[in-house]
């Protein structure tokens, strides 16, 4: 025989009434049954839960310690269909977020406050990584949603969906006091010093928009330095040991030691955008996608 969430609300009535006639008329039902019911569970449980007399019904020590984690059981009974209603709408649960380091500057802050006021019970787990290792991770199912830069390969699109989040253009930072006073400016007329820049097998979108900025203006940059964050990036400008063309973005990360300028050539817009594994039907996944959608900035 198996427990019954009846016979506990059972035992509840009649251990806070101490009386079977009593507990019965709450119940809505005849005391037979009643106290068949409470003589089955104190069979199934193997020890006597009340003590009767024909002038009281006492709990027994073994009643005692029963009945507080019998309400903590019904309680929890309770909470199951607002808890199952929850996870299916996406209220509950957890996501995991990979996002490039860019997105950190721009995009990332201002939703995540939005979600976490929208979807206040799910966790959300955050890890930066570059867009290559995103997608190899969401090919492999480590991770739910990926803010990263495109192009996805044909292999990434035949198992990944995307949308785009943002366009922004690029923008010079330079080492503080080498530019001459004003606001935007040509590139020709930047001081000469190598090139800052992102591997081009681990960014070719972004590796490839800034040479094509250069070209565009007749020069050939010297590329001193290569590193795979932006901050890292920002904190080599500010050792002077070159300069960068970086997301607009990029500007709120404030550096001793780097100024940062608009630029009057005209420049490809950096993209950035979400991907996700269109297989994965995870109600949290769909509330996070609806809501950055509605968030998203193109």
């Amino acid at each position: 025989m198996n427990l019954e969430l009846r016979q506990l609300r059972y035992f509840v009535a009649v251990a806070e009434e101490l009386h079977f006639g009593r507990a019965a008329a709450r119940l809505h039902m005849t005391q037979p049954p009643l106290s068949q019911t409470i003589q089955a569970l104190e069979e199934l449980l193997g020890a006597a839960l009340f003590l009767r007399t024909r002038r009281s019904v006492e709990l027994t020590p073994a009643g005692a310690a029963l009945l507080p984690e019998v309400r903590r059981m019904l309680a929890q009974g309770a909470e199951l269909p607002e808890l199952v209603r929850a996870a299916a709408a996406g209220e509950t649960g957890r996501i995991a977020l990979a996002f490039v380091s860019s997105a950190d500057y721009s995009v990332l802050p201002p939703f995540l406050r939005s979600y976490r006021a929208a979807f206040p019970h799910v966790q959300i787990g955050l890890q930066e990584a570059t867009s290559d290792v995103q997608v190899d991770d969401l090919l492999h199912n480590r991770i739910d949603a990926g803010l990263l830069i495109p192009p996805l390969s044909d292999k990434a699109r035949a198992e990944l969906d995307y949308i785009k989040v943002l366009d922004e253009p690029l923008i010079l930072a330079a080492p503080a006091g080498l530019l001459a006073p004003g606001d935007a400016m040509w590139l020709k007329d930047v001081p000469a010093l190598p090139l800052i820049i992102f591997p081009r097998p681990i960014a070719p979108s972004l590796h490839d928009a800034i040479l094509a900025c250069f070209r565009a203006a007749g020069i050939t940059p010297e590329i001193g330095q290569q590193a795979i964050q932006m901050q890292t990036i920002v904190s080599l400008v500010s050792a002077g040991m070159g300069l960068a063309l970086v997301p607009q973005s990029v500007s709120n990360l404030m550096r001793p030691g780097v100024e940062y300028r608009a630029l009057r050539d005209p420049t490809p817009l950096v993209e950035t955008g979400c991907a996700w594994r269109r297989d994965n039907g995870s109600p949290v996944l769909q509330g996070f996608l609806d809501l950055l959608r509605k968030n998203t900035l193109c």
